[in-house]
């Protein structure tokens, strides 16, 4: 029934294409910007890694961002106020189901994201993970289920998909630009760094870059802590608070 319904569910995705543009391609472009402006130059003044090099791991949240922030809280607010959810209760398939369905659908796409900007920085830029692959997975994970459980958090508590919409809005736009997802973080000025320290996503960001770069998991401990701590918050609180119409 789960296979069932992942195909069905991914199907009627594909056809709204707004993932398919947001996660997929959306970061491919920024990475084909950033490469031809900045290419194999070094990320800056004395450092031993390149921009593309410094910017994969940030890229790599794009997809991370575009279905936990927009894709999941609306979709899930939306179905509870059209009564999906509720008449999912007197078939086989339950709401729970259909939750996970769609998490798995956001992750499909994240790790198809991850591979095409890794095919496009290997051909191009000739792009090497200074880290392990298993390391970066782990990191990658990590975010995924961090961004991921803020998203079941905003649709489970919106009174409606309109509510649902503009939580969604305040929490992916300033992310999407300011948390080093597309601006790179290192060229913000002092004290922008120190408010966008204050975004998940600007912690998930400083994993995957030190993952990428093969730099020592202590240099990153606070952000994994901050991010475990993010899922367990909002899990929790979603599981407590969630309404399934």
């Amino acid at each position: 029934m789960f296979g069932k319904m992942l195909k069905i569910e991914g199907k009627l995705s594909i056809r709204d294409m707004n993932m398919v543009i947001f996660a997929i391609i959306m970061p491919v472009v920024v990475l084909v910007i950033l490469g031809f402006i900045y290419g194999n130059k070094p990320a800056f003044e004395g450092a031993d890694y390149s921009f593309i090099e410094q910017s994969f791991g940030a890229l790599s949240t794009i997809a991370i961002c575009a279905g936990g922030l927009m894709g999941l809280p609306i979709l899930v607010s939306d179905y509870r106020e059209r009564k999906i959810l509720k008449r999912f209760k007197v078939t086989p398939i339950s709401p729970a189901m259909i939750l996970f369905v769609h998490l798995a659908i956001y992750t499909i796409y994240s790790a198809v994201s991850v591979a095409v900007l890794w095919i496009f920085a290997k051909l191009f830029w000739e792009f090497e993970m200074r880290g392990s692959y298993l390391t970066f997975f782990a990191g990658w994970l990590l975010v995924l289920m961090s961004i991921l459980s803020i998203g079941m958090l905003v649709g489970g508590i919106a009174k409606n998909s309109k509510s649902a919409s503009v939580i969604a809005s305040i929490l992916y736009f300033p992310m999407l630009v300011f948390s080093g997802a597309t601006v790179p973080y290192e060229i913000m000025p002092v004290q922008m760094q120190k408010v966008v320290n204050i975004m998940p996503l600007t912690q998930g960001i400083k994993i995957l870059k030190a993952t990428t770069l093969g730099t020592e998991i202590n240099n990153v401990l606070v952000p994994i802590i901050i991010m475990v701590a993010i899922i367990l918050i909002c899990v929790g609180t979603a599981i407590k608070f969630f309404r399934w119409e």
